[in-house]
């Protein structure tokens, strides 16, 4: 359990670099957790640090309760929100709360993000669900978010940023980048005169083909 703990803390670490360097995480904001495994605790990022340069030693151990188990610093704001994902979605076990511009761009102004334009977007994001807006750090947002998250592993939340699911902290940061992509995507192709979604019957067959090989591998 410890070096795996330690694997995930150096994962935290990486991400978190990663999309700071990316710029979708300003400042002191954004998140990212991780579940340990076969337990009831999380790894999450510490509040009001930047997370472009973390240490293994800033992330925080917390319970599915959102009490600190272990660490210095003090867990992210949005802790509610992450405990009670990884309740409502036992197969989720990390999560990236960011502030990509485009994606934050949609949000604030309460545009969904469609990924039938794009079939990256389908296979990796699939469905993107926009959650109203409530006040950062509050449980009235944790309860919308584990709403919305119990059909979508990506989210739009409403003048706030995203959230994205994954099995690993890889894959919720692939879906990040993918999901930025595609609304660099649909901005463009608004400019250009309007985006052109996929038709229904390409974007089942996309899905059809995505879930094949995924019982393949």
């Amino acid at each position: 359990m410890l070096d795996e703990e330690e694997r995930l803390r150096k994962e935290i670490v990486e991400v978190s670099r990663r999309l700071y360097e990316k710029g979708f995480m300003a400042g002191t904001g954004g998140n990212v957790s991780a579940k340990l495994p076969n337990s009831r605790s999380i790894l999450t990022t510490p509040s009001g640090v930047c997370k472009g340069y973390l240490k293994p030693s800033d992330i925080v151990k917390v319970d599915f309760e959102g009490k600190v188990i272990e660490g210095r610093l003090k867990p992210t704001s949005e802790t509610p929100m992450h405990t009670l994902i990884y309740k409502t979605r036992p197969d989720v076990n990390a999560i990236i709360h960011a502030h990509p511009p485009f994606c934050t761009g949609f949000a604030c102004a309460g545009m969904p993000i469609d990924s039938s334009v794009f079939p990256g977007a389908i296979v990796i994001v699939g469905e993107i669900a926009l959650v109203e807006y409530a006040t950062p750090g509050t449980e009235d947002l944790a309860m919308k978010v584990s709403e919305a998250a119990k059909t979508h592993d990506a989210l739009l939340l409403q003048n706030h940023g995203t959230v994205t699911l994954g099995a690993s902290l890889e894959e919720a940061y692939l879906k990040t980048e993918v999901l930025e992509e595609t609304a660099q995507i649909l901005l463009i192709s608004s400019l250009l005169g309007g985006f052109k979604p996929l038709p229904e019957t390409e974007v089942k067959k996309i899905r059809l083909m995505t879930t094949k090989n995924e019982q393949n591998t």
